[in-house]
């Protein structure tokens, strides 16, 4: 028997990947000019991709909590751990045949791995959660002026450091989702969730089932194979409709 779902995280999910599939397509009209827009610092776009990196992370964050109180074990988290870890090696080498100067070498299949497997090991410390989540987004800030100073080292820049976020100059990829300050906001989705949890209204969230979200709440589900999925489909289509 699998794990019992709750179809408002599932449909949460489900609403991120809608709204990143409008924010990829839009990017995809950018990149083959059919669109003029800048997706690197016009905050129109910015902050939407902000704020959908966010709503996704929250979910992977409650998704670790529901999965930690349910006793899932490492087999399991294992199983899933390698196919996130496979995906992202799948869209690095994808992206480097688009973009070889700006691949994506940690985005956000690569942090998500990480991040999912520190999370593992922090387990269900839920009120060190809202305070270490703080902290790692406060870091963000944090890394630039220190290392204005000159007691941050710089080599946190370079690629073999930068995955970490504690950077003062942000690296040149298509898609870059360090720990500082990602972990924290999963952190913060874990702790909000294990406040859930700890509630008497468990068990109706649980059980509830709203027709109107069954078709968000399907595609969350599937978001790992949907989000490997969805720009092949879209830049095929869009190669296909230039074509014709």
């Amino acid at each position: 028997m699998g794990p019992t779902r709750y179809q408002w995280v599932d449909a949460l999910r489900g609403l991120a990947m809608v709204w990143m599939t409008i924010f990829h397509f839009c990017f995809d009209l950018a990149n083959a000019g059919l669109l003029q827009a800048n997706f690197y610092q016009d905050p129109r776009w910015t902050v939407q991709r902000t704020c959908i990196l966010s709503l996704f992370l929250l979910c992977a964050g409650a998704g670790q909590a529901i999965a930690l109180a349910q006793g899932q074990n490492w087999r399991r988290f294992g199983k899933r751990f390698l196919h996130i870890g496979a995906c992202a090696v799948l869209v690095s080498a994808g992206s480097y045949l688009m973009f070889p100067n700006s691949f994506i070498y940690f985005g956000v299949l690569h942090g998500m791995a990480v991040m999912l497997l520190i999370t593992r090991f922090i387990g269900q410390r839920a009120r060190a959660l809202w305070l270490l989540g703080a902290a790692l987004i406060a870091l963000q800030w944090l890394a630039p002026w220190a290392s204005e100073a000159v007691w941050w080292d710089s080599a946190f820049n370079d690629k073999p450091l930068n995955w970490l976020g504690l950077i003062s100059t942000k690296p040149i990829t298509e898609d870059y989702v360090p720990l500082v300050p990602w972990l924290g906001v999963m952190l913060w989705g874990m702790a909000a969730m294990h406040w859930v949890l700890g509630r008497t209204t468990t068990h109706a969230l649980q059980q509830a089932d709203v027709m109107a979200l069954r078709p968000l709440a399907f595609l969350g589900r599937r978001s790992l194979t949907y989000y490997m999925l969805h720009q092949p489909v879209m830049l095929g289509a869009l190669w296909w409709w230039q074509r014709t």
